[in-house]
């Protein structure tokens, strides 16, 4: 059985963040461990009461991780949301030394910066940290496209503007809330000559974690041995059942995980 190791939030009364990957990642088959960033009661957005994991903390969970011999074990990696600069150098030192003990681990780097039109939600040197420590370890990363272009340094319209901030920071990526055809949101997998845009129609809202979820599914499709075309389908079809359940609030996990492997109606494969 894969194992998988998240660095990022968990919330006890939402299905948002490391949490929801930890139970996503355990229906699809793999061993999850996470060692959490922040620990909360509920969304942020609703009012969260918790605290922030020092990064002294942190970094005993992740030594944990390690004595346990989980580092040689890992087959998967996922960074998410971090609170401090701190815990981000933390799990950049923990990737290293996850790559030294398993080197055929793969690595998604969902970078929680923020988003259009609030902007950044972390600190500035949090953003920063994520940049120059994460991306650069990351097989892949997984950004929506407000994300993307904070990394990048440019504004993204359109799909060949996000292929040239992909260029710029030279690693794969999955780009989640991109542009598309009007009335349609899409995922933008950018694998060279592979790449392509899985759309679907947008609706008003969506619940929250969808970017999680999709992290998660692409990451253990990638894990699993799917090729990354693959991989993103799966994902597309659980951003696709995700945003048919918005009414719902919260993720449905046990029913989008029974659904991931079956075919979703209405999305639109276009090749980039």
């Amino acid at each position: 059985m894969p194992t998988a190791l998240i660095f990022s939030s968990f919330v006890a009364a939402n299905r948002i963040g490391g949490g929801a990957q930890q139970l996503a990642l355990t229906a699809l088959g793999f061993e999850a461990y996470l060692a959490p960033t922040v620990v909360l009661g509920r969304n942020p957005a609703r009012g969260a009461a918790g605290q922030v994991v020092e990064a002294e903390t942190f970094s005993g969970l992740i030594q944990g991780l390690e004595a346990e011999g989980l580092f040689a074990r890992a087959d998967l990696v996922i960074s998410g949301y971090f609170a401090n600069a701190a815990q981000v150098a933390v799990a950049a030192d923990a990737i290293g030394k996850v790559r030294a003990a398993a080197p055929r681990v793969t690595v998604v780097v969902d970078p929680i910066l923020g988003d259009h039109p609030k902007g950044l939600y972390v600190p500035p040197e949090v953003a920063q940290a994520i940049a120059t420590l994460l991306v650069p370890q990351a097989n892949w990363i997984t950004p929506n496209a407000w994300e993307l272009g904070h990394l990048a340094g440019c504004a993204i319209d359109t799909a060949a503007d996000a292929a040239d901030a992909v260029d710029r920071l030279g690693v794969r990526a999955l780009v989640t809330s991109a542009p598309a055809e009007a009335d349609e949101i899409a995922l933008m997998l950018f694998d060279g000559p592979d790449s392509c845009l899985y759309a679907h129609p947008r609706r008003a809202q969506a619940p929250n974690g969808t970017g999680d979820l999709t992290a998660a599914v692409f990451a253990a499709g990638l894990a699993q041995g799917l090729a990354p075309r693959e991989a993103a389908a799966a994902a597309a079809a659980a951003m696709h059942m995700v945003d048919a359940a918005a009414a719902l609030g919260d993720l449905p996990l046990a029913q989008l995980v029974r659904a991931l492997r079956e075919p979703a109606p209405g999305l639109r494969l276009q090749p980039l």
